[in-house]
């Protein structure tokens, strides 16, 4: 079985508060976007053990501690005796751009080992899997626009039409970003409106009212965020902002041309474009 993980933006994103747990409460609205992972998924050989083979982009960690792995011992434990797989991911996403890529690649491999070996685990099932894994993963499950709250694993459909919009998605290379050290550097506050209203206003007012609460650290240790950022307002975008934790910046535009033109002359970064379909 062969599956596409793909990556996400964030439209604003708030750190409400700190937990007595030490993790951190979040408002954002989480959209799905067509930069993609290859993932493919097949029963291994008979007396062989789960192996997962990584092409394309280097992911800076041994196989044994990759998502994907993670996410198969996951489901194993939740359904004993599954079979044994081979895993196959090539990277294209990005790691440390705050586009959700290592989390989408766990999800779809729980989607797709649901498939392949037929266990009949509901959605919500999956995403509660997921949320063992990490707090961007059940997303990926339903991987629709979603209102994200608490530590961003609690979920609600969020009515939003971006249809005709195009994104152009520049990632910075070597300027990574662990989230740690982005919450690290943020101070929590509720933000007015919150992000669940100002996502619902029009969208030529998202500029003043959307907000990343992680930009102004994170773009203190990697000023070509902001560079990014003002260059895609200069291009004619609707909206601009760091996605996630970082380091990826994305803008909206009017036009397929607009979006593929802002990505011109952006040395040195990892870049995607196409249209916004939810």
């Amino acid at each position: 079985m062969i599956l596409f993980p793909n990556a996400k933006i964030n439209l604003g994103l708030n750190i409400c508060r700190k937990r007595p747990d030490g993790y951190h409460d979040i408002e954002s609205v989480m959209v799905p976007i067509g930069w993609s992972d290859v993932l493919e998924i097949v029963p291994a050989p008979e007396g062989s053990p789960t192996t997962l083979s990584v092409t394309g982009r280097r992911v800076d960690c041994p196989v044994e501690k990759n998502l994907v792995m993670k996410a198969f011992t996951a489901m194993a434990r939740e359904f004993p005796g599954m079979p044994q797989a081979s895993v196959y991911l090539r990277k294209i996403v990005p790691d440390g751009a705050g586009l959700g890529g290592g989390s989408s690649d766990a999800a779809f491999t729980l989607i797709g080992l649901n498939s392949v070996f037929n266990l009949g685990a509901s959605p919500e099932k999956l995403a509660a899997i997921a949320a063992g894994l990490g707090a961007d993963c059940p997303f990926f499950i339903y991987n629709r626009p979603m209102l994200a709250t608490g530590t961003g694993t609690s979920l609600e459909p969020y009515p939003l039409d971006l249809n005709g919009l195009f994104i152009a998605v520049a990632k910075p290379e070597g300027a990574s970003v662990s989230t740690a050290a982005a919450y690290a550097g943020v101070r929590p506050a509720v933000a007015y409106p919150p992000v669940s209203e100002a996502a619902a206003m029009t969208i030529d007012r998202w500029q003043d009212m959307l907000r990343n609460d992680f930009e102004p650290t994170v773009a203190s240790a990697v000023p070509q965020i902001i560079d990014i950022k003002e260059h895609f307002v200069r291009c004619g975008a609707v909206y601009a902002s760091m996605s996630g934790s970082g380091s990826a910046v994305y803008g909206l535009f009017a036009t397929a041309k607009m979006a593929d033109a802002a990505l011109k002359g952006l040395d040195g970064c990892a870049c995607f474009s196409g249209p916004m379909v939810q």
